[in-house]
C-alpha cells in the first residue's frame, strides 16, 4: 500500500487491485478523464483549484498527467437551478472516462474508486458545508483523438512514453480491423 500524499488514506498501488493499469479497456486509449466542476461564484480560489486538480489528478497515478482536464464552472445562481430552485451552496461534478474503464461487474472496486474520489474532493466541498453530486461516465474511446492521434494501447511502450515525456508523442498508429 501507499500512502496518498494529499491525505492519510492508503490506496492499492498494484496492478492487481489498481484499475487504471489492471483493467484496461481494449485496443486504444484515449484523453481522460475529463472533470467538470459547476460552482457557485467565489467557492474556489486560484490556489483551491490548483490543489484541488492536483488531488485529482494524483487519483490517476499510472497515467500520463496529460490525461487529467480539470475545467472550474462558476456559475451565477440565476443560472443554477435544482429542483426549480436556485441553488446557492451546491457543487456538481460530472467526469467522463475514456482510457480505462472498470469492469462491468466490479461493484467494490467502483466503490472504493468513488470513496477516494470523494475524499480528494472533501476538504474542498465537504468540509466547507457544500452540497455536491459526482456522476461518472465511460465514454468510448475509439472515438477521441488527441492532436489528431489516437492514444496508444493501454500499458504499452508507446503510452509509457507518453507517461514520461507528459505529451502526447508521434508513434506507429495500427489502422483499426
Amino acid at each position: 500500500m501507499t500512502r496518498h500524499p494529499n491525505n492519510d488514506d492508503a490506496r492499492p498501488n498494484n496492478d492487481d487491485d489498481h484499475h487504471w493499469r489492471a483493467k484496461p479497456r481494449p485496443a486504444s486509449g484515449g484523453k481522460m478523464p475529463f472533470w467538470k466542476i459547476y460552482h457557485p461564484v467565489g467557492a474556489f480560489t486560484a490556489e483551491d483549484k490548483r490543489a484541488l486538480s492536483q488531488r485529482i489528478t494524483e487519483l490517476y497515478r499510472g497515467l500520463p498527467k496529460f490525461y487529467v482536464i480539470v475545467v472550474f464552472h462558476e456559475v451565477t445562481p440565476e443560472s443554477f437551478y435544482m429542483g426549480g430552485e436556485e441553488a446557492h451552496n451546491f457543487v456538481r461534478i460530472s467526469v467522463d472516462h475514456i482510457a480505462r474503464s472498470f469492469p462491468p461487474d466490479a461493484k467494490k472496486l467502483k466503490a472504493k474508486w468513488m470513496g477516494w474520489a470523494e475524499k480528494a474532493l472533501a476538504p474542498y466541498i465537504k468540509d466547507r458545508g457544500r452540497d455536491w453530486e459526482i456522476h461518472i461516465d465511460e465514454t468510448p474511446f475509439d472515438l477521441w483523438q488527441i492532436q489528431g492521434m489516437p492514444p496508444p494501447p493501454p500499458n504499452s511502450e508507446d503510452e509509457k512514453r507518453w507517461l514520461e515525456e507528459n505529451k502526447p508523442v508521434p508513434y506507429p498508429i495500427q489502422e483499426p480491423a
